[in-house]
């Protein structure tokens, strides 16, 4: 292990902020065209309109989520480990994809022998 190594593995973690819920907002997940398949939205509050007698309760907005599940509050971030892989499955039947042995590319083969990049690798 290289000094780097030990950088890496000793501070890495997620900011508290980035895996904070959004504001006035709550993430939902509808399913997809299957019922493993869950497809993240973001429910947005909106504020009430002023009416001449009072105010009108707005509905909230749904809208799709790209925050991945940073903003989830159920979710276990650990970015040592990566995501988790929740589509495996799911490509894995589907029966059209290849899982290479190995990497195809020389910079990728290049970039896995360098040891000095060991540290920023996932476990």
């Amino acid at each position: 292990m290289n000094a780097n190594d030990k950088f890496f593995a000793r501070d890495a973690h997620v900011d508290n902020a980035a895996v904070q819920p959004l504001p006035n907002s709550k993430k939902i997940f509808v399913e997809g065209s299957r019922p493993d398949v869950r497809v993240p939205m973001r429910e947005v509050a909106q504020s009430d309109t002023p009416a001449s007698f009072g105010v009108e309760n707005n509905p909230p907005i749904v809208v799709y989520d790209t925050s991945g599940p940073y903003t989830d509050p159920a979710a276990t971030i650990d970015i040592r480990q990566g995501l988790p892989a929740v589509r495996a499955h799911w490509i894995e039947e589907r029966g059209d994809t290849v899982e290479l042995s190995q990497l195809s590319s020389a910079y990728g083969r290049e970039r896995l022998a360098d040891t000095a990049l060991s540290g920023m690798r996932f476990d």
